[in-house]
């Protein structure tokens, strides 16, 4: 059974179970171009507000399809003299725009390909696939706030806008088009970055972690892997199975590049030691895995969709320890932890994969396996 939540401008939206859809009659004049009299839909969400936010931009894509349809019924005098380029916006939809993009700028980098595909698909999931200069500033914030509901953090956001810019401003050179672009400009409110987020104390640490215990699913894998580890989400989300080794003294893993995952630095290529709730997840995950990567969920040996996971994550971590803290958060709490025992400042580096603080600390081989597993080990208890 459908339920329809409002009856102000957002009479369409619908509640089914949870799931939020846009329900609406076609109008009268327009029945002749649909196969059924009534539009009904999923909106694939369960937020409120991305419900709203999503019908509204909907119901003026009908509109204005609805209105293109009425003024082809109508006997426009001397239409025969109009120019066919004047009739319509003849920009090219977002998703060609990306493929030209792509074909011009996109050589053989998986990742820059990946990232200008998703990033594309992000704005037509949300604002439609529409032509680049139809959309309107106002849409553009619209996808603004979609982007934060999704749990990106406000260096991510930046980074997709830029993207998007990118897309259709060279778009727009290309084909001669004149105009604005609606996503230069957008306003980004300072929700904080990298450099100021706050570490998780460990009571709140051993909270996370109980519950990723009592959830035992992929997701919470993943999650405790990293906070006993201290590695970013994209080097743990890419692991393939074999960068797990179990059956040595110490159990450890290793961070090195894969064709569907780079790593940030040289620095990062790294081996650290499992213990606690890493050695746990691990575990876990090898028993679990039916595929040669750790986490199939997020990787398929094509690409590691990081991003997704960082959403849903963050989501979760949110809900368990408060707005304050993300994903990333792990990785401040794993330095100040190493810190607060007085483990040397070049083990830290080693244990992040931090770049080296001087060129003298560039040299030599690094700690040993042995020495890093008591220092994990005593932050772990």
């Amino acid at each position: 059974m459908y339920r329809v939540m409002y009856k102000d401008a957002y009479q369409y939206v619908a509640d089914r179970d949870g799931i939020f859809y846009y329900v609406r009659r076609v109008p009268h004049d327009v029945k002749q171009h649909y196969a059924s009299s009534r539009i009904s839909f999923s909106l694939r969400t369960k937020s409120h507000q991305s419900a709203l936010r999503a019908a509204r931009s909907v119901t003026q894509r009908l509109e204005d399809y609805w209105l293109g349809l009425r003024l082809q019924q109508m006997d426009i005098p001397a239409i025969h003299l109009v120019k066919t380029d004047d009739v319509g916006d003849a920009s090219p939809l977002m998703m060609d725009a990306v493929e030209m993009y792509l074909s011009i700028k996109g050589k053989d980098d998986r990742t820059f390909i990946r990232t200008a595909l998703r990033n594309s698909e992000y704005v037509s999931r949300v604002l439609g696939n529409r032509p680049i200069t139809s959309y309107s500033s106002s849409e553009a914030a619209q996808f603004r706030d979609w982007c934060f509901e999704q749990g990106m953090n406000i260096n991510t956001v930046k980074r997709v806008f830029a993207s998007v810019r990118s897309i259709i401003n060279l778009t727009m050179r290309e084909h001669g088009i004149d105009g604005s672009n609606a996503f230069s400009g957008t306003f980004m409110p300072d929700r904080g970055d990298a450099s100021t987020r706050q570490p998780i104390p460990t009571d709140k640490l051993r909270v996370i972690q109980q519950r990723c215990q009592t959830t035992d699913d992929e997701p919470r894998w993943l999650v405790a892997l990293i906070s006993d580890t201290g590695m970013r989400l994209s080097e743990a989300a890419g692991l393939a199975r074999e960068d797990i080794v179990l059956d040595a003294e110490i159990p450890n893993v290793i961070v090195r590049p894969h064709p569907w995952r780079r790593v940030k630095t040289k620095g990062s290529e790294r081996t650290i030691p499992l213990v606690g709730e890493a050695l746990w997840a691990a575990q876990r995950a090898v028993e679990a895995s039916q595929s040669p990567y750790l986490f199939s969920r997020y990787c398929d040996g094509t690409t590691t969709n990081s991003n997704s996971a960082s959403a849903a994550l963050n989501k979760w971590l949110k809900q368990v320890a408060g707005n304050d803290y993300v994903i990333h958060s792990f990785r401040h709490s794993m330095r100040d932890r190493l810190r607060a025992a007085n483990c040397p400042s070049g083990m830290i580096d080693q244990i992040g994969g931090w770049s080296k603080k001087s060129i003298g600390e560039g040299y030599g081989e690094g700690y040993d396996l042995i020495l890093l597993n008591q220092w994990l080990i005593k932050i772990s208890q």
